[in-house]
């Protein structure tokens, strides 16, 4: 268990140099920052805050015990995010099936507003003595002789330049601290997102998520703070129909479907909004550690948003991630190695997963999308790592 500290003398860096680093402020590095900042290191958590509006996404009620041991309780959630009490699927056959949490021993989800979730865990970090830089972004890291990280920390125009002595990379799918210290990105797939968000329809009281799959892809529609819908589509890269990425287009496809397009049905694209299009690819980070620095969330293994595992991996990794570094700063060698085997396994079973939920759909076998999902699964994760 991690001891908790008061913010104090320990968590103050000492001219410019902290124990640790965490480069990106979404919920893993967050997550990080506050399990370190709490066993008394000295963080510095630098939020870039770039890119465009989150999606909305659902966080499963299995992630209350993980917050609260972070220190956030349900009551700050219930302010500003909606319940969500399970989901509706069209997966496999026309007919709709319904996931209730309504006997889910943590009680209900909810549907989140990433913007306020983020914010939230960040102040979370900053209550726990982390320093948080917003606006921030931690550009290329040197290692120095004596061990340490030297590294640039720009805000809004001005540079200044830190030390620490562990570096945690949660910049996202791009794994941009990783990427430079030699780790490199595996891709499974070529899952791709477009996403339309539509304006708030004061008749539209329903609180669960929707997915339905089609012959290229799968549709996902859920409620978004404040009060809006979002729509979004999921296919390869290869197989996007043409003009998607035009409002037009997008809302052509999605009124062809059986069930996600009744949800947006008469409702306005939110003003000056066109489709968006992401990532939504399965990946991982060979290695997702070394000597001096760990990832965390996305930027350590990215997962297919139907397993609606993303926030949950996030935080999880963060927080196993933090454990880790604060074991190895008190003389640990085997922490990272611990981190790397969970991962392992945690990819591991969600491959297994995806696997077998795909599995279920037949309707379009012959088409590539589920073709490529039907093919036989690979060997299971070979460790890559730091063995110490």
């Amino acid at each position: 268990m991690t001891t908790e500290a008061v913010p104090g003398d320990g968590h103050r860096p000492t001219q410019g140099r902290y124990d640790a680093v965490v480069a990106g402020g979404g919920p893993a590095g967050a997550a990080a920052a506050i399990t370190l900042a709490r066993s008394g290191r000295s963080v510095l958590l630098a939020d870039a805050r770039s890119g465009p509006p989150k999606t909305s996404e659902s966080l499963v009620p299995a992630a209350r015990t993980l917050l609260q041991d972070l220190g956030v309780g349900p009551r700050a959630l219930d302010r500003d995010h909606r319940p969500c009490h399970g989901g509706l699927s069209a997966w496999g056959s026309p007919r709709v099936e319904q996931v209730c949490f309504i006997n889910d021993p943590h009680g209900h989800g909810w549907q989140l507003d990433r913007t306020a979730f983020d914010r939230l865990l960040r102040s979370q970090a900053r209550a726990r003595g982390a320093e948080v830089a917003e606006h921030s972004t931690v550009g290329r890291p040197v290692r120095e002789p004596d061990g340490d990280w030297r590294l640039p920390v720009t805000a809004r125009g001005t540079c200044r330049t830190v030390r620490c002595r562990w570096l945690i990379d949660a910049t996202g799918r791009r794994a941009r601290i990783a990427v430079h210290c030699g780790a490199r990105r595996r891709r499974y797939d070529q899952l791709v997102a477009v996403q339309l968000r539509f304006v708030h329809d004061p008749y539209d009281s329903e609180d669960l998520s929707v997915v339905e799959s089609v012959r290229d892809g799968w549709w996902y529609t859920a409620p978004c703070h404040p009060l809006g819908r979002d729509a979004v589509y999921f296919t390869d890269t290869d197989l996007v129909p043409p003009g998607l990425t035009t409002t037009q287009g997008f809302l052509d496809q999605l009124a062809a479907t059986r069930h996600t397009g009744s949800r947006a049905e008469g409702r306005r694209p939110w003003p000056g909004g066109v489709p968006r299009r992401g990532a939504a690819h399965t990946a991982r980070l060979e290695p997702a550690a070394g000597d001096g620095w760990i990832a965390v969330g996305d930027a350590a293994t990215a997962y297919d948003p139907i397993s609606s595992q993303g926030v949950l991996t996030a935080l999880y990794t963060g927080k196993c991630a933090g454990e880790a570094v604060d074991a190895r700063l008190a003389g640990r060698r085997d922490a990272v190695d611990t981190y790397l085997a969970r991962l392992d396994e945690t990819f591991d079973g969600y491959r297994t997963g995806h696997r077998t939920v795909h599995s279920w759909e037949q309707r379009w076998a012959d088409r590539p999308f589920w073709q490529r999902r039907h093919a036989p699964a690979p060997a299971p994760t070979a460790r890559i790592g730091p063995r110490h």
